[in-house]
């Protein structure tokens, strides 16, 4: 990951509504979830949904698809698991392991689907 892809996607992150989303979609796993279940859970109105999911969108960590009339939001996890990389690839002077993270399991890759760690 590049040091301005890590700065857009944490941008992203920085915000209440925008990151309750993200976590969201994140738990919902591979399947996603509707806009409109994630309002509803959310408690947040279409319009400033909307204007969040095009953010994150913009920021590369969800894509959308369509099923029927309903659109579906989930997280892009190779970007999440790059995004984490990226911050623990110096950690502890080269030694991630002393953070307890095993980075193998963050190296981006398409057929992964679980998050970090």
């Amino acid at each position: 990951m590049k040091h301005s892809q890590a700065v857009e996607s944490l941008a992203a992150l920085a915000q209440e509504t925008r990151l309750a989303i993200f976590r969201r979609l994140v738990r919902a796993g591979p399947e996603g979830e509707s806009a409109g279940s994630i309002a509803a859970a959310l408690d947040i109105p279409s319009p400033t949904l909307s204007f969040h999911l095009k953010a994150l969108e913009a920021a590369g960590l969800v894509d959308q698809r369509r099923e029927s009339r309903n659109v579906i939001y989930g997280a892009r996890y190779g970007r999440m698991r790059s995004l984490l990389a990226y911050l623990m690839k110096d950690c502890c002077a080269g030694h991630p392991e002393i953070c307890n993270i095993d980075m193998e399991s963050c190296r981006e890759s398409p057929a992964r689907t679980s998050a970090c760690g």
